[in-house]
């Protein structure tokens, strides 16, 4: 869940926190298994959904 004090990724930070290319992170937020918000015209990922997906993901594998 977001709260107030997440600290907001931007897309090529979550590119390289991942290793996956732009197309497949906008894949990821298209298809609702990465959460995100948009500022302006900026779309950022706040830490929490990402730390969340990777769960997620770890937890699919096992």
């Amino acid at each position: 869940m977001t709260t107030a004090t997440d600290e907001l990724l931007t897309v090529p930070e979550v590119m390289a926190r991942l290793r996956l290319g732009r197309s497949t992170v906008y894949d990821l937020i298209r298809s609702h298994r990465l959460v995100s918000i948009t500022v302006g015209r900026a779309r950022r990922i706040p830490l929490s959904s990402l730390r969340d997906f990777i769960a997620d993901q770890i937890a699919e594998a096992a």
